[in-house]
This record gives C-alpha cells, sequence and structure tokens, in this order.
C-alpha cells in the first residue's frame, strides 16, 4: 500500500473510534465513559472476529446461569478452578471475557494461567482472573521496586500480570470484583502457580527460575479505580496504587489495519517476523517502526491513562528485590478470604440495596445475544 494512503487511513481509523489528533493521539476528556466509547470500536472488532465461537457455544454458557430465585447471598460458597484445555471452565472464560468487559480481549502472552472463580453454593461462575506475563520493562514498577536492571528478568519472572480481573453478574451487584481481587492473593493460585512452573526457564537470559510468584500487577478499566484502591483484608493493604500508566498499547490499532501495516513493513524491508518476542512488545516495536516510516508521531500513545497497581503475596517483597531475603509469604487461604468478604462487602450490600434480587438471568442473557447478534 502507498505510504500516504495508508497513512491517511490510519488517521481516519483513530478519529472513527473519536480520538482526537493534535498531533499525537489523545482522548477527547479523561473520564470513563470516554474511555468506554472509545474502547468500543476494538471491543466489537473482537467480538465480530469470534462470532462463530460466541453462537456455537452460547446454550452451552446459558446453562450455567445463576437462578436468582434460589438465589441467596449468604449460600456464597466459592473454589477456585484453574482452566484447563477442552474443559468446560475454558468454554466459559473464553465466551465470557470476550462479551462482558468494556475493555477489548486480546490474546495473552508468555506464561499464562486462566481461572473461574466458582460459586459452588449454587453451581455457578462468579468471576474471571486471566494472567499472563508482565511486559518487561515498566517504569512505575521497576521504580517502586527499585530492580537492579541486570536483574530485571529474575524478579519480572516471578510476578504476573492480571490481564483479565472481575466479578460477572448478578456477582458484580454485590461487589464480587473485590472478592475476585482478594483471591487472586490467595494460598491456592500460588499453589497451582508453583505447580506448573516448576522448572520454568526464561526466555531471554535462559534462567531457571524458582516457581515463587511474588507479586501481580494489573491496571485500571477507567482511570481510577473504586475496586483496588483501599482494598484491604483483616486491615493487611491487598493493592498498592503506584500511579498512572502513560497510555500505550496497541487495542486501538484495528486487526485488520495492522495486517496491512506489517504488509507496509515487509515491503520497506522490515523483518516482521513472530517466530520470537512474539508478544505485546513485539507488536509495539513493529507499529513504531510503521510510524516512524509513515512519518508520524508514536501512535501507540493512546494517552488513556490507567491506574497502576501491585498486589505482593510477600510482606517483605522489597527486602526480598534488595537484600535477598526468604520470602514471607501472606497466608491467606481462600475461605477465610471468602468469609471476610462476605461479611465485609457481600451482606451489608445485599442488604442496603437491591439490584441483584432484579437480575433475571435468562432475560440478561437473551437481551446480550440479541446486541451481539449471537442468535
Amino acid at each position: 500500500m502507498h505510504r500516504e494512503e495508508l497513512k491517511n487511513r490510519l488517521i481516519d481509523a483513530l478519529k472513527a473510534q473519536g480520538f482526537k489528533i493534535n498531533p499525537h493521539v489523545q482522548p477527547t476528556t479523561q473520564n470513563k465513559f470516554t474511555y468506554r466509547y472509545l474502547q468500543q470500536t476494538s471491543r466489537l472488532e473482537q467480538i465480530s472476529f469470534h462470532k462463530k465461537f460466541l453462537k456455537a457455544n452460547a446454550k452451552k454458557v446459558k446453562e450455567f446461569l445463576l437462578n436468582i430465585n434460589n438465589f441467596n447471598p449468604h449460600n456464597i460458597d466459592l473454589e477456585l478452578r484453574e482452566v484447563k484445555p477442552d474443559s468446560i471452565e475454558e468454554l466459559i472464560f473464553k465466551w465470557w471475557n470476550l462479551v462482558w468487559w468494556s475493555v477489548p480481549y486480546q490474546r495473552a502472552y508468555g506464561r499464562q494461567m486462566r481461572f473461574v472463580l466458582w460459586d459452588i453454593g449454587h453451581n455457578a461462575p462468579f468471576g474471571l482472573i486471566g494472567l499472563q506475563s508482565p511486559v518487561l520493562k515498566m517504569a512505575v514498577r521497576d521504580n517502586y521496586l527499585n530492580i537492579p536492571k541486570d536483574e530485571l528478568d529474575l524478579w519480572v519472572n516471578k510476578s504476573m500480570q492480571a490481564q483479565r480481573l472481575g466479578a460477572l453478574p448478578p456477582y458484580n451487584y454485590l461487589i464480587g470484583g473485590k472478592m475476585t481481587a482478594l483471591a487472586m492473593t490467595s494460598n491456592e493460585l500460588r499453589k497451582c502457580y508453583r505447580e506448573k512452573y516448576k522448572n520454568y526457564k526464561t526466555e531471554i537470559q535462559g534462567r531457571i527460575i524458582e516457581p515463587e510468584l511474588l507479586f501481580i500487577t494489573t491496571t485500571s478499566a477507567f482511570g481510577k479505580s473504586s475496586i483496588y484502591n483501599r482494598l484491604k483484608y483483616k486491615n493487611q493493604p491487598v493493592a498498592k496504587s503506584l500511579g498512572y500508566t502513560k497510555g500505550a498499547g496497541s487495542f486501538h490499532i484495528p486487526e485488520n489495519l495492522y495486517k496491512e501495516i506489517r504488509e507496509f513493513l515487509k515491503d520497506n524491508g522490515v523483518n516482521v517476523s513472530t517466530t520470537f518476542g512474539n508478544g505485546p512488545s513485539r507488536k509495539i516495536k513493529l507499529l513504531y517502526t510503521a510510524f516512524r516510516l509513515l512519518k508520524v508521531p508514536d501512535y501507540s500513545y493512546h494517552n488513556l491513562k490507567r491506574e497502576f497497581f501491585l498486589f505482593p503475596l510477600a510482606s517483605n517483597l522489597q527486602d526480598i528485590i534488595q537484600k535477598k531475603e526468604t520470602p514471607i509469604y501472606y497466608n491467606r487461604p481462600l475461605k477465610d478470604l471468602v468469609d471476610f468478604w462476605k461479611e465485609r462487602w457481600c451482606l451489608p450490600r445485599a442488604e442496603r440495596k437491591e439490584e441483584w434480587k432484579r437480575y433475571k438471568g435468562e432475560f440478561f442473557f437473551n437481551q446480550l445475544l440479541q446486541k451481539h447478534d449471537l442468535n
């Protein structure tokens, strides 16, 4: 494709999503309504790409809708189910991951762990936890932990990034998002990680890394987070806000246009191979190269600033990194976390507000299918 034609198509695609270009990509305002609107195009694009899967499996997912007539918040009883290939949990995770969140689905890279938090008291999925390898360099994280540059891959490979984290309906009405965040710090999740990544070797340095999950990071969906801020367990802070990201990524570059950008790069002698380093950092680097060749600013900066959180799983995290101390892990059995959440948030909300009582699972689900043409 001709350089000017591709450049104009890129700018038109960004403007069509609601961004302004002056000369950098900017949201019109910094609020959750704008953020949701700007991510809508990418979200619907991903739903369209996966429509065949969504249609084929809607009936199966619907079987596990919670029946509100038999629902009692006092009877919520949760277990953490790791998603295994070809399991019902995998199907449910993928289905809701695509349609429920405002933040668009993006393929996970590197180390990956997915969990469905399951309400065995009502046989229904409660929430999703999707973890993947973090990016190697993240200034707000690396500066806070003061990670030595030559040990960056060592410590980053003892952490995970939560790509998806939250509650499904109707548990979201009962502040289920806080429960899902608490479950992410549970003993059970650390145990699953330790089992899965024993004998894990890093790609860059080829180090054998002890399967110790020391911390998890995530970002808010819409600027400041009401779920993670001031999140505590028995007076222990669970999440630490480290500030805001600069607002970079690739969700706002439509997939079809990205394919054309890759062809443009190939025509200009750029190696677009993804046999190694096939992840978000690789995609960003290719986009940066394309923007430079197109003589436009770095449009990978969409400037949707998100609050960045670190969830330490050990009480002496910084001393582990700085002084090589032995980890002192927080002891957080999932059952204790559930009991705490129910007493602190769930049951008071259930008594105070009645949105959850008005939830009609089948009606809600059918509306969702109709909205996305999945019938």
